[in-house]
């Protein structure tokens, strides 16, 4: 019996289209032109092809971004060297079975957002330690800010979720956008850490004495798709973590109800499907609710149904410190519904990061 997932589903008959389908709405949140994500998708018939595809319409984004960068024009450098590091983390979404092309992948979405970051915020910072990278980003002003980690899912990465890191700044809270194990420029080098507060509590370490961050009374997470179990598990583990924002987050997984996609992309992140099965089983917030005493929003698409996956909402109902944001038209990541939940959730995190209580 192998322990590699299957991925004859890449090859399968009309699984491209709804793909491409089901993606647009995370692309359009992931700050992708629909119409150029649409002119992309036409041309691929296997999902096998996807990842090429997507890297070649970063290579494109690159051309451009170095032609501008050469002649001067620092915020079109910029801007397009972002839409890369983009293309190149959408690229990644797919189980690739060449796992030495998918890390290349990565790594070129983490060295595109590098050099926008350079031309567009000089000041962004790298912050990595054991088990974690990212980018740590300040709002304008110049004072303290407190910080928001964000937290990728399933198969995502710090390279996503620019609006959710751009709603907090024009806040007032510095960002912390990080790929923990298993994620990002770390999938191929390491597999998810259910322990997920020890990834934070490290990150909040090497925060503590850099100029213009307040993190003293601790900081706020926002974790999106399975980023929201890492952010409630870290919550649980971690008493600095003193608010949390669980987006379209599973409360449980049914491994015998989970789709090929998920459980293959389960199996690569954790290192194999006797690992996979066994991460899947450690997934349910019921078993950690008595840890989750702090201020809690839980954020939930009415049109999120992943087989296989209890929607985090539950837990809304079983804590008076959980509230929760139903947006009844809302997929899952609510890509089709962004003006209905992101300023209330950064809003609420901003607030939340300034006025919770400190934890014993």
């Amino acid at each position: 019996m192998t322990d590699s997932p299957d991925l004859s589903f890449l090859d399968a008959p009309g699984v491209m289209a709804g793909y491409a389908e089901e993606t647009r709405p995370r692309a359009h949140g992931a700050g992708l032109d629909v119409w150029e994500y649409g002119r992309v998708a036409a041309g691929v018939t296997s999902l096998r092809e996807w990842p090429a595809a997507c890297r070649a319409a970063a290579r494109r984004h690159l051309a451009v971004a170095e032609a501008a960068a050469a002649a001067g024009r620092t915020r079109t450098a910029g801007e397009a060297y972002r839409t890369a590091a983009r293309w190149f983390h959408v690229g990644g979404l797919v189980p690739d079975p060449d796992r030495a092309a998918g890390a290349r992948t990565a790594g070129a979405a983490d060295e595109a957002m590098r050099s926008a970051l350079a031309l567009l915020e000089p000041d962004a910072e790298r912050v990595e330690g054991e088990g974690f990278a990212g980018w740590l980003r300040r709002p304008a002003g110049g004072r303290p800010a407190p910080v928001v980690v964000v937290v990728p899912g399933l198969d995502s990465g710090k390279e996503e979720f620019h609006a959710v890191a751009e709603a907090l700044l024009a806040r007032g809270t510095a960002v912390l956008a990080i790929d923990g194990p298993g994620q990002g420029v770390l999938a191929t080098t390491s597999t998810f850490e259910p322990d997920y507060g020890k990834v934070i509590g490290r990150a909040v370490d090497h925060l503590a004495g850099r100029e213009g961050l307040d993190t003293e009374d601790g900081v706020a997470v926002i974790g999106l798709s399975l980023g929201g179990w890492f952010a409630a598990a870290a919550a649980a583990q971690e008493r600095r973590v003193r608010a949390a924002a669980l987006v379209s987050g599973p409360y449980r997984l049914d491994w015998d109800g989970l789709v090929p996609f998920v459980v293959a992309t389960l199996a690569q992140r954790c290192g194999g499907l006797a690992a996979a099965r066994e991460g899947a089983d450690r997934i349910d917030l019921g078993t950690i609710t008595a840890e989750l005493d702090l201020p809690l929003l839980v954020v939930e698409g009415g049109d999120d149904r992943i087989p296989g996956v209890t929607n985090a909402d539950l837990l809304a109902r079983q804590l008076e410190n959980a509230e929760l944001l139903l947006v009844p038209h809302g997929n899952h990541l609510l890509g089709t519904a962004l003006p209905d939940w992101l300023p209330a959730t950064a809003d609420w995190l901003a607030e939340a990061v300034r006025t919770a209580p400190p934890r014993a």
